[in-house]
C-alpha cells in the first residue's frame, strides 16, 4: 500500500506501508509488515522491518524488528527488541575509515613530544 498522506491504524494490518508522510499505530494496532515513512509513532505493536527519518515508540508500544532511521526514540514504558541500523550508513563508514586504528595509530604518533615552558 503506498499513501501520500498520514496514517493511522488501530486494527491488525499485514503487507507493506510506504508512505511520503507520517505513520502512526495505535495501542489496539498490530502492523506487520515492511514499513517506510518519513515518521513512524508507535502506541500498539509493529513487528518487521521500518525504514524511516523517525522512529518514536510511545508508552506501552512494542517495535519487534530490524530499524533503520536517523532518530529513534523510546519511552521508558516502551520496548524495542531488534537491530537498528542508523540510516546513510555510508558516508559515516567514509568518516570512520579516515581514523587510524591499531598499530597504524600507534606508529603515526610522534617520536618525541616537546613543551614549550612559555605557554603555561
Amino acid at each position: 500500500m503506498s499513501i501520500v498522506g498520514k496514517m493511522h491504524i488501530d486494527g491488525i494490518f499485514e503487507g507493506n506501508i510506504a508512505s511520503l508522510d507520517s505513520i502512526s499505530i495505535g495501542k489496539a494496532g498490530h502492523v506487520r509488515g515492511l514499513i517506510k515513512a518519513r515518521a513512524v509513532d508507535v502506541c500498539g505493536l509493529l513487528e518487521g522491518e521500518v525504514i524511516c527519518d523517525e522512529l518514536h515508540i510511545d508508552s506501552g508500544g512494542q517495535v519487534r524488528a530490524t530499524v533503520e532511521s536517523k532518530q529513534m526514540s523510546i519511552h521508558p514504558q516502551g520496548c524495542f527488541l531488534g537491530e537498528r541500523r542508523m540510516k546513510e550508513l555510508s558516508s559515516l563508514s567514509d568518516e570512520a575509515s579516515k581514523i587510524e586504528t591499531g598499530a597504524d595509530a600507534i606508529d603515526s604518533l610522534p617520536d618525541k613530544i616537546v613543551l614549550d615552558p612559555k605557554s603555561e
